[in-house]
């Protein structure tokens, strides 16, 4: 009898579909995964929420889209039209709620607290809770998400993904400030980083890609997009990441600033006479290439205005490049060498330009670029030369898939205790 239970148990894990769900403070991102081969059923974008003129863009399968637009007064009634789109009898990939094995959920910030997904309960709830002042846009909506999805539907596990759990595994000497050490006792100030989720993925692919145990390898990763960051993975664990205790820190990006230093911000507020929380509101809406350029926060518009001869375009990108190139340097020489380079998200996976000018001068380094193998746009390749010491990676990112997986993973567990 035992034997069957089990055998009825392991198909049921090898089938389990899970839902992912990512909430913004006005959007709602999900996909289903049939976890037997990871295979993705849907995938859905629900935009402006609680503004008139919501929208859901939805596909199912591999091929067909609908669009439609409903007015959405919140979360919870955003994920009640998901989980009724899910269910349609024409366009659905599940016929109830039943065949939901787990939902995931992307959570922004834990903290301290948690090094690795959990089970969501009524203690972790109460930790993201406490966690907001630490990410004030971000953890509330997923929270709103978490709390719907419990409502709707009680008896499914759920499970929370975080993303600066992957970067928990940085050492003190990293994520310490230098500041008055009773900050970091009480307020918790330090380091934590962000994108650990995509960082974590593409991590594990370029060992598979490569041959090679993640375990044996020192890997540089760049999640190069409008946010963007750098981090350096040794025997696969996080040991230094550019981003700091908020997303504001290291690389310049689209819209923020990144490294500056810190005077700068009295000095604008009293050259400008504003207050200094419109002063930070320029650093993370109104700097990075968009205010270098004066033209825009999208690399391709700038690539676009290079061709044209906009001076100052050419400036932001190479700006941009160069605080790459400077964290890649950096962690080499913390990592005491590098065997493989990812670059990865938007800008990182599409822009063979990009790319082209941050490997540019790291030939002395053994980082030697394959122009060729480089004229590549989101597909998975190794894009160095074949006489490079160092692996240069493309490999598009699929922080859904790695929620998915640890949503598995959990929940399985979860499963066999019950």
């Amino acid at each position: 009898m035992c034997h069957i239970v089990y055998a009825e148990r392991e198909r049921e894990y090898k089938n389990m579909k899970v839902l992912v769900v990512n909430c913004g403070s006005s959007s709602l991102k999900y996909q289903v995964l049939n976890m037997k081969n990871e295979s993705l059923l849907a995938k859905g974008l629900i935009e402006r929420i609680g503004i008139d003129g919501s929208i859901t863009h939805e596909k199912i399968g591999l091929d067909e889209k609908f669009v439609v637009k409903k007015p959405l007064k919140d979360h919870k009634e955003a994920i009640m039209l998901m989980l009724e789109a899910l269910q349609d009898k024409q366009h659905g990939v599940i016929s109830s709620m039943d065949e939901l094995g787990a939902i995931g959920h992307r959570v922004v910030h834990a903290g301290e607290k948690y090094a690795m997904s959990v089970m969501i309960s009524d203690d972790v709830l109460n930790v993201l809770e406490d966690c907001i002042e630490l990410a004030p846009l971000h953890n509330p909506p997923n929270i709103m998400g978490i709390r719907a999805c419990r409502e709707l539907l009680p008896n499914t596990p759920m499970i929370a993904v975080f993303d600066t759990a992957f970067h928990q595994t940085m050492p003190a000497e990293s994520y310490t400030y230098a500041l008055p050490y009773e900050y970091y006792e009480r307020y918790k100030i330090r380091r934590y980083g962000f994108h650990g989720t995509s960082h974590k993925y593409v991590a594990e692919r370029a060992a598979d890609m490569l041959g090679v145990n993640l375990m044996d390898l020192k890997i540089i990763t760049c999640h190069l997009g409008n946010g963007a960051s750098v981090t350096a993975i040794k025997r696969g664990k996080c040991i230094d990441t550019s981003m700091g205790f908020t997303p504001l820190e290291g690389l310049v990006m689209g819209t923020r600033s990144g490294d500056l230093d810190p005077s700068i911000v009295s000095y604008i507020r009293d050259k400008e006479g504003i207050h200094l929380h419109d002063v930070i509101d320029v650093l993370n809406k109104k700097s990075g290439v968009l205010g270098i350029s004066g033209i825009s926060s999208d690399f391709r518009d700038l690539e676009d205005a290079v061709e044209e001869g906009n001076e100052r375009a050419a400036l932001a990108i190479k700006v941009f490049a160069h605080k790459v190139r400077f964290y890649i340097g950096a962690y080499i020489a913390e990592m005491n060498g590098v065997d493989a380079i990812v670059f990865t998200a938007g800008l990182g996976e599409n822009s063979a330009q990009m790319r082209g000018v941050i490997c540019t001068e790291l030939g002395n380094l053994g980082i030697k670029l394959d122009l060729v193998k480089n004229n590549v746009r989101g597909k998975e390749r190794i894009i160095s030369r074949d006489d490079s010491k160092v692996a240069i990676l493309l490999i598009p990112t699929n922080e859904e898939l790695m929620i998915a997986r640890d949503t598995y993973r959990i929940a399985k567990k979860y499963k066999d205790t019950i």
